[in-house]
């Protein structure tokens, strides 16, 4: 059981760092893309119904971006925690966090469940459904929040194998899920004709499915050992959860809050401005999601060499990561430039949605080459524990910024300011991220000497 373990401490501490962060990278890569990719596949099928359901599962998103918020917030929370008592050899603190990371992520995801089927029609409207969008968005996520607690423990589990070295693990489980849902999409919509309540019925089983792979592996871990039993949160651990989790919280819940906005100000222009929004979030997060899987894997080398003392192997691993990461959008931004309204139209072929959605993305695509800075400045910070920092980089993108510029361009600009926020909000958390940053490594660097 230990022989484990000791690879992972030798690989993430004394392995070269390129090599060390691929492997730990490639498996997270493939979780990101698989679920990117099942978000988008859901999108095409829903597409094929009508305008109004795929604006649905567009406002729908914003929902699901606060239980995605609250699964990081103990997954993050207890998984920097654990990946720096690992890398100081101290398993059972680390144990014990992760059995009361996992609980208490369920019972939270549970709690959301019940408000938000108790208030379902106030929460679509705060979500920012128009009154056409109103009916499929309530019978979407009317059946989708029947599986919070399952989707905020699965997020939680799927970060705490990671954060203790084993990715591919974590890889399987959400694998497994996104398969169940993907082959479901177009059995339940088509076959059975249950349309957008088959999309919802296939995402529920999916997030069951994945959630049992995950704590079938997280319960047979030596580093993690969890069990299904009251685990008692001890003072000390509830402050780590917060540190390690308040910016996974911020920015995830500010992505709700923002997607919320989104709709809003795109509902002004019409259900299809909605919708060609929608799309391009979706495209969007498909690639980034190659750049977020990289930094997952820079994050248990950043945990465990930090518990160790090994700073300018740190350093060393948040320059490859951003390296790698930049060259990789900026090939990405070119060849998607030409290629935009095919893209959009890929998802729904309406000349109202691609018009939007072409034009949001090529603004999109001219920011794409500062995201790898932003993210992984954001996850450097979060896994040292430098949680001031890191929530003021994380509220950046889509709150401190995205916020104020979604009310002000529209008023500005009408429907071309809605198309051009997120790449402005870009430019300007890149110009806060870089110092805050570069302080930080400062910092880190006197702790050496």
């Amino acid at each position: 059981m230990n022989h484990p373990q000791a690879d992972n401490y030798m690989l993430l501490t004394q392995a070269p760092v390129g090599r060390a962060i691929r492997q730990m990278a490639w498996p997270a890569v493939l979780t990101m893309l698989t679920t990117s990719f099942y978000n988008m596949a859901d999108t095409c099928f829903v597409g094929r119904i009508d305008t109004q359901s795929t604006a649905a599962v567009g406002v729908a998103y914003a929902a699901m971006c606060v239980v995605q918020a609250v699964g990081f917030f103990f997954g993050h929370g207890s998984g920097n925690y654990i990946s720096r008592q690992l890398g100081a050899r101290r398993t059972d603190k680390a144990q014990r966090m992760a059995r009361a990371g996992v609980m208490a992520s369920l019972a939270t995801g549970l709690l959301l469940g019940v408000v938000g089927l108790a208030t379902l029609p106030w929460l679509c409207r705060l979500l920012g459904a128009t009154p056409t969008v109103m009916a499929p968005t309530m019978t979407y996520l009317g059946v989708v929040l029947l599986a919070t607690p399952m989707m905020t423990a699965s997020m939680t589990l799927n970060n705490q194998l990671r954060f203790c070295g084993s990715a591919r693990l974590a890889m399987r489980g959400v694998m497994v899920g996104a398969g169940v849902n993907l082959v479901l999409d177009p059995l339940l919509i088509f076959v059975l004709d249950w349309g957008l309540t088959g999309a919802a019925w296939a995402t529920f089983i999916g997030q069951t499915a994945g959630f049992a792979m995950l704590w079938h592996y997280a319960r047979r871990h030596p580093d993690l050992q969890i069990r299904l039993r009251f685990t008692p949160l001890a003072r000390a651990y509830i402050i780590e959860m917060v540190r390690g989790g308040s910016p996974s919280l911020m920015r995830q819940g500010l992505a709700s809050v923002s997607v919320a906005w989104l709709n809003v100000a795109a509902g002004a222009y019409g259900d299809a401005a909605i919708a060609g929004m929608s799309v391009v979030g979706r495209i969007s997060f498909f690639l980034y999601a190659v750049v977020v899987g990289l930094g997952q894997g820079f994050q248990p080398l950043c945990g465990f060499c930090y518990g160790a003392g090994l700073y300018r192997r740190v350093k060393a691993g948040f320059a490859y990561c951003v390296r790698v990461g930049t060259v990789f959008l900026v090939c990405c931004a070119l060849l998607s430039w030409p290629l935009a309204e095919q893209a959009v139209a890929l998802f729904r072929d309406e000349a109202g949605v691609v018009a939007v959605g072409a034009s949001a993305l090529r603004w999109q695509l001219l920011a794409w080459p500062l995201i790898p800075f932003i993210v992984l400045t954001n996850m450097y910070l979060q896994t040292i524990g430098s949680a001031f920092r890191a929530n003021l980089v994380a509220a950046a993108r889509n709150g401190l910024f995205f916020l104020p510029l979604i009310v002000w361009l529209p008023m500005l600009w009408g429907l071309r300011g809605v198309e051009c926020c997120q790449a402005l909000s870009d430019l300007c958390s890149f110009a806060l991220a870089l110092p805050v940053c570069l302080g930080a490594f400062r910092a880190m660097m006197r702790l050496e000497r």
